[in-house]
C-alpha cells in the first residue's frame, strides 16, 4: 500500500472506496506474488473438481452399471485428489508472506511518518493515535489481510472447480444453482458499504466512550470536588446512548448478511432437490445428481459461508483499520457546553455571617477499621470571611482534612456541618469548592473553562477576575477568551491559574485550596490568595509555603492526630513543629513584602502585601 498519498475527501468518498483506491497500486506491484499464489491454488481447483465428478462417475459407470471395481476406482481417484491440496497448503503459506508482510511494513512506516510530522507541527494528539497504529492496528490489518487472502483464494478456486464440475455433469444444473448464488452474493455485496460505515461508527463511538471513561477515572476527585457529577452523568449517558445506537444499527445490517448467507448456502441444494425430476427428464443421470449435491454441500456451501463470515467480521474491521491509515488524524472532540442545571448555578452569597461556614465536631478519620486515625477527635470552626491555613509535614493528614471538610470523605466518627446543618452531598455545590493540586482543565475555549462552575458569568466579571487572580498574562498569550485551550500545552502553573479563576468566579461560601497554588511562584501565589481573601466566603489553604500561613487569620498545625491552632505569632511561641517548619521554609521564601510590625493586625498585613503585589508586574506561572 502506498505510504505517501492522502486522497482528497468527497461526500461520496466512502471508506471502502478510499481503501480500494490505495489497494490497487499495492496489488499491481505484487502481481508476481499473486500469480505464484494462484499457481499453488490450482491444486485445490483440481481436488474440488474431482470430488464431485468422481462420485458421479463412481455411481453411473460403476455401482449403478454393475461394475463395483470401477466405482471403487473412481472413489479412490476422488480420495487421492486430496493429497495434492495438502501439498498446496504449504506452498500457499510460503507465498502468503509476500503479500502480508509488505502491507504491515508500509502501514508502520506511514504511522511513524505521520507521528513525526505531527510532532514537528504540533498537530493534536498524534502520539497516542500513532502508537496504536504502529502496534495494535497494524497487527489487526496484518492478520485480517492474511485471513482475507486465504479465504478469498480458497473460495475462488473452490467455486471454479465446482462450477466446472457442474458444467461437466450437465449445463442445465447451472440454471438451478446459479440464481440463488448470484442473488445471495449480490445481497451480501450490497451490505458491504453500509456495514463498513456502521462498523466505523461503532468503533468511533466505542473510542469516544473509552476516552471519556479514561478522563473520568483520572478526574474523579476533581469532579467530586467541583460538584459537577450531574453534568458528567449526562455526558456519559449521551456517549453510552450513541454507542448503543451504533451497535443496534450494526446488528440490523448483520441480520441482512445472515439472510444473504442463507440464500447462498441453503437455497441451491433445496432447489436442486425440487428440480431433480425435471433435470432427470432432461438427461441428468442419477450419479450426476448426487455429484451435484456433493459440489453444493461439500464445496460451494462451506466456501461461501467461510468467505461471507470472513468479510463480515475481519473484512469489516480490516476496511475500517486501513481507512484510519489513509485518513488524517481526527481533530480533538469539542467539549460539551456546560449545562445550566441546579448543580452548576452560582452558590448563594447571603449566608448568615454569625454561623460558621464549616465545622468539625470531634471528627475522627482512619483509612480502615484497624488503621491509626489520621484525624483524632478534631474540632474546628471556620467562619465567613476567615482565612485559615493548614500546615504540617508530608503525610500529616492535611489533604485528608481538606477532603473531610469538603465532604468528599466521610469521617469515621464525629460530625461535619456546613452553615449549621449536617454536611450532605446534595448541598455540596452550593457550599464549597475544593481545588486539588492537579487542576482539571478540559479541551475547549478559555471562556468555557473559566465558567465551568458558573456558566452565567459575564465577560466583564471574567476580566475583573483575571486582573485580580493574575490570569492576564495567560489571557494575553492565548489572545482572547474564545481561544481554544489544549491542556497538554499549558504549564502546570497555568492550569492552576485557570482553576483558581474558575473558583473565584463561583465565589463559594467555602473555598478549600489543597496545594492548589503549588506550581505558582511566590508572588503569583500571594496575588491569588489576596484576591480570594477579599471574597466574603471562608478560605482554607493547605499551605506549602510559610508565607501562606503568615497571610492567614489562623493557622492549623497538623502532626498526624496532634493539632494546634492559632495565629502565626502565637504558634511561633507555642508550637515546636511550627518553629521547625519555619526554619525549613525560611530559606525558600522569596516574597518581596517586608514583615509587618510586631503585633500588626491581619488586615494591615493584607493591605501592605496587596499594595506590594499591585506595584509589581503581573507574575508568570511556573
Amino acid at each position: 500500500m502506498k505510504t505517501g498519498h492522502d486522497p482528497a475527501r468527497t461526500p461520496r468518498d466512502t471508506a471502502l472506496r478510499r481503501v480500494a483506491r490505495e489497494a490497487r497500486p499495492f496489488l499491481r506491484a505484487r502481481t508476481g506474488a499473486i500469480l505464484r499464489l494462484s499457481g499453488w491454488s490450482l491444486l485445490e481447483f483440481a481436488q474440488t473438481f474431482l470430488s464431485g465428478y468422481g462420485v458421479a462417475r463412481a455411481l453411473d459407470d460403476g455401482f449403478l452399471a454393475g461394475r463395483p471395481a470401477t466405482g471403487l476406482l473412481w472413489l479412490a481417484v476422488a480420495a487421492v485428489a486430496v493429497l495434492p491440496s495438502v501439498l498446496a497448503a504449504r506452498g500457499v503459506f510460503g507465498r502468503l508472506a509476500d503479500l502480508v508482510e509488505p502491507l504491515r511494513d508500509g502501514l508502520v512506516r506511514r504511522a511513524v511518518a505521520r507521528a513525526l510530522s505531527g510532532a514537528l507541527g504540533r498537530s493534536g494528539d498524534v502520539s497516542t493515535r500513532s502508537l496504536s497504529q504502529v502496534t495494535h492496528q497494524s497487527e489487526i490489518a496484518r492478520d485480517g489481510w492474511a485471513g482475507l487472502v486465504l479465504t478469498l483464494r480458497s473460495f475462488v478456486f473452490t467455486a471454479a472447480g465446482a462450477v466446472t464440475g457442474l458444467l461437466a455433469l450437465s449445463p442445465a444444473l447451472l440454471l438451478i444453482v446459479l440464481p440463488p448464488l448470484v442473488l445471495g452474493a449480490a445481497l451480501f455485496i450490497g451490505t458491504l458499504p453500509p456495514m463498513a460505515a456502521r462498523q466505523r461508527a461503532y468503533l468511533a463511538a466505542d473510542e469516544a466512550y473509552a476516552a471519556h471513561a479514561g478522563q473520568l477515572a483520572a478526574s474523579v476527585r476533581d469532579i467530586a470536588a467541583a460538584g459537577t457529577a450531574g453534568r458528567i452523568v449526562v455526558e456519559s449517558r449521551v456517549l453510552a446512548d450513541a454507542q448503543l445506537a451504533a451497535s443496534r444499527s450494526l446488528a440490523r445490517w448483520s441480520a441482512v448478511r445472515v439472510v444473504a448467507l442463507a440464500v447462498c448456502g441453503r437455497f441451491p441444494p433445496l432447489l436442486l432437490l425440487l428440480g431433480a425430476p425435471w433435470l432427470l427428464r432432461n438427461g441428468l443421470t442419477p450419479g450426476g445428481l448426487v455429484g451435484a449435491l456433493t459440489y453444493l454441500t461439500q464445496a460451494l456451501a462451506p466456501a461461501v459461508q467461510a468467505l461471507m463470515t470472513m468479510l463480515g467480521t475481519a473484512g469489516g474491521r480490516l476496511v475500517v483499520v486501513l481507512d484510519r491509515f489513509t485518513d488524517a488524524p481526527p481533530p480533538p472532540p469539542d467539549e460539551p457546553a456546560p449545562t445550566t442545571s441546579d448543580d452548576a448555578l452560582p452558590p448563594p452569597r447571603n449566608a448568615d455571617r454569625g454561623t460558621p461556614v464549616a465545622e468539625l465536631h470531634d471528627v475522627t478519620f482512619a483509612y480502615g477499621p484497624r488503621a491509626h486515625p489520621v484525624l483524632d477527635r478534631l474540632s474546628l470552626a471556620v467562619g465567613a470571611g476567615e482565612h485559615l491555613a493548614v500546615v504540617g509535614p508530608s503525610g500529616s493528614g492535611k489533604s485528608t482534612l481538606a477532603a473531610v471538610l469538603a465532604g468528599t470523605e466521610r469521617p469515621t466518627g464525629g460530625a461535619v456541618r456546613w452553615r449549621g446543618r449536617p454536611a450532605r452531598p446534595a448541598d455540596a455545590t452550593s457550599v464549597r469548592v475544593l481545588l486539588p493540586q492537579h487542576a482539571y482543565v478540559f479541551s475547549g475555549s478559555l471562556r468555557d473553562n473559566l465558567r465551568y462552575l458558573r456558566p452565567d458569568a459575564r465577560d466583564r466579571e471574567i476580566a475583573a477576575m483575571a486582573d485580580a487572580v493574575g490570569l492576564d498574562a495567560l489571557l494575553s498569550r492565548l489572545g482572547s477568551l474564545d481561544a481554544t485551550v489544549e491542556p497538554d500545552r499549558l504549564s502546570q502553573g497555568e492550569r492552576q491559574l485557570v482553576a483558581l479563576g474558575r473558583a473565584y468566579l463561583a465565589a463559594p461560601p467555602l473555598l478549600i485550596l489543597d496545594e492548589a497554588t503549588s506550581r505558582l511562584d511566590p508572588a503569583a501565589e500571594t496575588r491569588a490568595e489576596l484576591a480570594f481573601a477579599t471574597l466574603p466566603g471562608a478560605l482554607v489553604v493547605v499551605a506549602h509555603r510559610l508565607s501562606s500561613a503568615r497571610r492567614a487569620d489562623r493557622t492549623l498545625v497538623m502532626d498526624g492526630p496532634r493539632t494546634r491552632c492559632g495565629t502565626s505569632a502565637e504558634l511561633l511561641r507555642s508550637s515546636v513543629l511550627y518553629r521547625d517548619l519555619s526554619g525549613l521554609w525560611e530559606p525558600e521564601e522569596t516574597a518581596a513584602v517586608p514583615d509587618p510590625e510586631p503585633g500588626a493586625p491581619v488586615e494591615a498585613r493584607r493591605l501592605g502585601e496587596e499594595r506590594a503585589i499591585r506595584s509589581t508586574p503581573p507574575p508568570s506561572p511556573v
